[in-house]
């Protein structure tokens, strides 16, 4: 089915149907069409975090891959920034504990494929964009933000988009038709429809409605109010036309898509947190630097104002670099009295599991640095250390949602913007400080004023009763009793 021509009953104009099909042209002319390769797949276990989260990686094989569809899930995702990858270890964790076999599906790790090649040099220039939109504000007013926000809103990114997907299906040959498949970002979403999934669900990211993650046949999730009336309407998608909505039975607000060992120690780690705050113990921040590597300068300031409370124990300083250590030994050049006072933690991430879950309970001090250059431990270091911080320090990208008190520094691309408003707006974070001044200001706030962070956990606690934080289960659920429909 040609889903470039028609989406969700718009029909769009010859000129962007013929501009669809000039860019597939331009991909297969550059990364080649393997449609009718029919590649095999065969399942091995996750040696970082299958022990936390049950998961199974796909890799290519010379036989088909066998698998129990009653009791497994496919995640498909793409490494592009940390934020897909999170939501799918949030996908994988809730399907584990509830009995279900998550197969994880990097559509950007099948080297030699046209997928592979395709979403490997899109992520080349994400990350590039993403980098020089912190180093040059002109970039960043007039070409950054505007594609972010607006440039990947319209209907016609969609439709281009759609013709793209369509040379990522030779893939999905071994997956049975009707199997349950999650996707945490839209290109698997739409290649599994044109390879024929009938059980598709597609796990939105971020908080502002934009037509790239549109995904015609799947259903799609929802993490927010505001983003379900948004994609319901397809808010903004065509400024020069009213659209037809979508269907009532393509889009489920679900809630945030949080890994179960977190929603499951709500209680108990903000109970911690507040302890701690009562019995004077210094506040703990963790620091995390996103998969593009990009917010340098301003990571030198929070550390640079943390210091002085880290001397006097008054403060703790977690930093989790993701895969980037170049990116501390920037920082270190800057701050060099950071070496007396830092521990680091470098690709060892038994070493990282241990370090948190002894944080719980016992007193840590100085400065911690983390970095590993498996992909799996950097994102998922974050998790861990989370549940033992009293703060997270974080771009409004995807951790925005998580259930943990929340400073919001500035946002790479406006799409991030409604991340940060959603944290305010539930009280489980701060606004968007989009300043050097105003991250000091609420720094200073959080750290010398514990009603701050008493009032963030007690919204935390609150929202998790009101099912706030049940996303990733709920994107499950309806994934398989989807297929059980049928």
């Amino acid at each position: 089915m040609d889903r470039s021509s028609v989406i969700f009953g718009n029909r769009m104009s010859q000129k962007d149907v013929k501009k669809a099909a000039k860019k597939q042209e331009n991909m297969i002319e550059d990364y080649g069409d393997d449609r009718s390769r029919g590649y095999h797949l065969a399942a091995s276990d996750n040696p970082t975090v299958g022990p936390f989260l049950g998961i199974k990686d796909l890799k290519l094989s010379d036989t088909p891959l066998e698998l129990d569809k009653d009791k497994s899930i496919i995640i498909g995702n793409i490494r592009m920034g940390f934020g897909h990858y999170r939501i799918s270890m949030a996908i994988a964790s809730a399907a584990h504990s509830m009995g279900y076999t998550p197969y994880w599906l990097d559509l950007n790790s099948f080297e030699g494929t046209t997928a592979t090649k395709i979403i490997a040099s899109q992520n080349e220039l994400y990350s590039m964009g993403s980098r020089l939109s912190q180093k040059s504000f002109l970039f960043n007013k007039f070409v950054w933000e505007p594609i972010n926000s607006e440039g990947f809103r319209k209907l016609t990114y969609n439709c281009s988009d759609q013709k793209v997907s369509e040379l990522m299906t030779g893939l999905y040959q071994d997956l049975p038709k009707d199997i349950p498949f999650a996707a945490t970002h839209v290109w698997p979403a739409q290649a599994a429809i044109h390879a024929g999934l009938t059980n598709v669900v597609n796990v939105v990211p971020d908080n502002w409605p934009m037509a790239l993650h549109l995904a015609e046949g799947s259903l799609h999730t929802v993490q927010t109010q505001s983003a379900y009336l948004g994609y319901k309407v397809l808010r903004g998608m065509d400024k020069k036309r009213l659209l037809k909505p979508m269907p009532d039975k393509d889009i489920v607000f679900t809630g945030h898509y949080i890994d179960h060992e977190l929603v499951s120690n709500i209680e108990a780690d903000c109970e911690r947190r507040v302890k701690r705050a009562e019995n004077g113990e210094g506040r703990r921040y963790l620091l995390t630097i996103g998969g593009a590597g990009a917010q340098q300068d301003i990571f030198v300031g929070i550390i640079k104002t943390l210091l002085g409370k880290v001397r006097r124990n008054k403060a703790t300083l977690m930093v989790n670099l993701g895969d980037h250590y170049g990116v501390w030994e920037a920082i270190k050049k800057k701050l060099p009295e950071l070496g007396a006072l830092t521990t680091e933690h470098i690709d060892n991430f038994e070493e990282t599991a241990q370090f948190a879950e002894n944080a719980l309970d016992n007193t840590i001090s100085g400065v911690h640095v983390f970095c590993h250059k498996d992909i799996f431990a950097a994102v998922y270091s974050t998790n861990l250390l989370m549940r033992a911080c009293d703060v997270l320090i974080t771009k409004p990208s995807e951790l925005a949602f998580y259930p943990v008190p929340k400073l919001m520094i500035k946002r790479v691309g406006g799409h991030e913007a409604w991340g940060a408003v959603r944290a305010a707006e539930l009280g489980d974070g701060t606004f968007e400080c989009s300043t050097p001044r105003d991250i000091v200001g609420m720094l200073r706030a959080i750290q010398n004023d514990d009603t701050i962070l008493k009032f963030m956990c007690d919204n935390i606690v609150k929202a998790k009763q009101q099912g706030v934080y049940n996303g990733a289960y709920e994107a499950v659920r309806l994934a398989v009793e989807g297929r059980k429909a049928k």
